[in-house]
C-alpha cells in the first residue's frame, strides 16, 4: 500500500503564496546570485514557473530596476504585447500606484495595419503603442516580431526610449535571437531572459514583482505618516 502523501495546512491564496517563497528561499541559500529587489523578481518568476533555472537565465540592465520603479510611482502607462500578459497584471495592484495596462493586439486599427503591411499584429500594436500611448513600460513574453520592432524604433531614434522593456518573448523562431538584439541595446533598460523561455505569464509576474515593492513602499509611507 502506498504511503500517504503529506500536505502541507496552507489553504489562503496569500499563505500560499509566502509559504512558496519560503520553499524557494530555503533552496536558494545564500549567497545568492540576486540580492534585494532583483532578488524578488527572480523568486516571483521561479514561483510562477516552479523552474530554477532562471536563476541563470535572467539578465537585468543595471538601470532596470531602479528605472522601472520609478515609473510606477509616477503612475505610468503599461503597454502589453498579449491580453494574457495584461490579465496577469492585477487592477488591484496597478489601480492604487495610478496605473494603467493596455493591450493593443485586438485593436481594429492593428488588425488593418497588419494585414495591408503583411506583418504580425504585436508588429502592428507595438508600432501603434510607441506612436499613441508611449507608454514607460513594454512588457513583451510572446511576440519576437514586437521586441524586434521596438529595438530597432530605438535604434533609428524613432522612438522614445521607454523606462522599462520587460522582454522574454518564448519559441523557438526568433525568440532567443531578439532577446539578444534586446540586451545589445545598451541604452534600453530591460529585464529579459537568455534563450527560448519566456512566455505572457513570466513577464507579468515581473510588473508584479515590482508593484509590491512600491505598494510596500506606500504603505510603510502611509504607516509613518
Amino acid at each position: 500500500m502506498a504511503d500517504k502523501v503529506k500536505l502541507l495546512a496552507v489553504a489562503k491564496p496569500r499563505d500560499i503564496e509566502t509559504k512558496s517563497f519560503e520553499i524557494i528561499d530555503s533552496e536558494v541559500p545564500e549567497p545568492r546570485k540576486f540580492q534585494g529587489i532583483e532578488w524578488q523578481i527572480v523568486r516571483r518568476m521561479i514561483h510562477t514557473t516552479a523552474d530554477f533555472e532562471f536563476i541563470d537565465l535572467v539578465r537585468f540592465h543595471p538601470n532596470a530596476v531602479a528605472s522601472g520603479l520609478n515609473a510606477l510611482r509616477k503612475g505610468c502607462t503599461i503597454v502589453t504585447d498579449t491580453e494574457m500578459a495584461r490579465c496577469g497584471i492585477p487592477v488591484r495592484r496597478m489601480n492604487p500606484l495610478g496605473c494603467e495596462v493596455r493591450c493593443l493586439i485586438n485593436d481594429p486599427e492593428v488588425i488593418a495595419s497588419a494585414k495591408q503591411n503583411s506583418t504580425t499584429r504585436a508588429h502592428a500594436a507595438l508600432e501603434l503603442a510607441a506612436n499613441k500611448l508611449k507608454p514607460a513600460i513594454h512588457v513583451i513574453g510572446n511576440a519576437p516580431t514586437a521586441l524586434i520592432r521596438l529595438v530597432r524604433l530605438i535604434e533609428a531614434g524613432k522612438m522614445d526610449i521607454p523606462a522599462l522593456v520587460v522582454g522574454m518573448p518564448v519559441g523557438f523562431v526568433n525568440a532567443a535571437e531578439s532577446k539578444a538584439l534586446l540586451m545589445d541595446c545598451a541604452s534600453l533598460p530591460y529585464i529579459t531572459i537568455s534563450g527560448r523561455k519566456g512566455g505572457s505569464a513570466l513577464a507579468a509576474c515581473v510588473i508584479n514583482a515590482l508593484a509590491e515593492v512600491v505598494l510596500s513602499e506606500k504603505k510603510l509611507s502611509s504607516d509613518c505618516s
